[in-house]
Formats: C-alpha cells, structure tokens, sequence
C-alpha cells in the first residue's frame, strides 16, 4: 500500500468549491421584539453576528458567540440552531449562514449592551412584522423562519436564499 502524495492532496484540496460561512444570534426582549443592530459599512440592520473564522479551527457556533461578544458586549450562551441558509453570490462564492436562538434578554442584559464602534452605529428591537422592513435580502426571511421554528418547535429551517428547501 502507498502513502498518498503530500503535494497531490494539497493540490486536489486547493482546487475544490469554496463556501463561506457566517453565524448570527437571534435575540429576543420579554415583549418577543428582535434585536438587530445598524453596521456603519453598509445601509440596513443587520443581526449581531459575522464570518465564521474555520482557518483557525473556529466552528460557526463559536463564531456567532464571539461575533456577539466583540459587536454587543454580551458574551451568552447560546441555544438551539434555528436555521441554516444556502446563500448565492454573484461577486463572491456562495455563503452558509447559521442562525443560533440568544434566548431573552433581561432588561439588565439590554442596558449592559455596548456597541463595537468600529462596525456598528446602533441597535433596537423591533416587533417580528417589522422584520422585513428593516433585513436586507434572504436575512429578513431567515429570521422569519427562526421565528417560527423557535413557536413551532419543529427544528431548525433549512433555507436557501431565506425559501424553504423544500
């Protein structure tokens, strides 16, 4: 039996499809509002969340935790996976973005928020119909989808740009 050639497999590694991947917390205040937060690079809310860094090992989890941490200040653990979306790209390859339910948050967590100023102007709640006034592309539906996997109980949604799979 051969050892396989070093070189070829890294080469063969090298020339496979490349995926990116993001991870999000939907939080939640005791009225059902979600929290979504206002970048300063680009126009529209956003969830607090980010890029999965998987160079250094980082699992999309993880990366939703720590991306909560460093934009918000609020290091929570987080609960369930709500749901998964293929996302396509036009200028760049296409994104699996994972969204974690961040569970409530205490009115004591809501005035501990601290905004990462490099990225992020603001933040405020807004009631689930509002979603789609304020989430730009497939993360408007996505939340919705969170939304109601977190009422329903049924799982995580699995999305391809923010429709139902299947």
């Amino acid at each position: 039996m051969t050892t396989p050639d070093i070189a070829d497999y890294a080469t063969y590694i090298a020339g496979l499809p490349r995926v990116l991947a993001g991870a999000a917390a939907l939080f939640r205040d005791a009225d059902g509002r979600v929290l979504i937060v206002e970048p300063n690079y680009r126009e529209g809310w956003v969830l607090p969340g980010g890029t999965v860094e998987s160079d250094t090992g980082e699992t999309p989890r993880q990366a939703a935790r720590r991306e909560t941490a460093e934009e918000i200040g609020l290091d929570v653990e987080l609960g369930a996976l709500l749901a998964i979306d293929w996302v396509h790209g036009t200028a760049r390859p296409p994104i699996v973005a994972y969204l974690y339910d961040g569970g409530v948050l205490s009115d004591a967590q809501l005035a501990a928020i601290r905004l990462q100023e490099e990225e992020l102007i603001s933040w405020k709640l807004v009631e689930a119909a509002e979603v789609s006034a304020h989430l730009p592309g497939s993360l408007a539906p996505r939340v919705l989808a969170a939304l109601d996997a977190l009422a329903s109980g049924r799982g995580p949604a699995e999305l391809e740009n923010g429709r139902a799979a299947r």
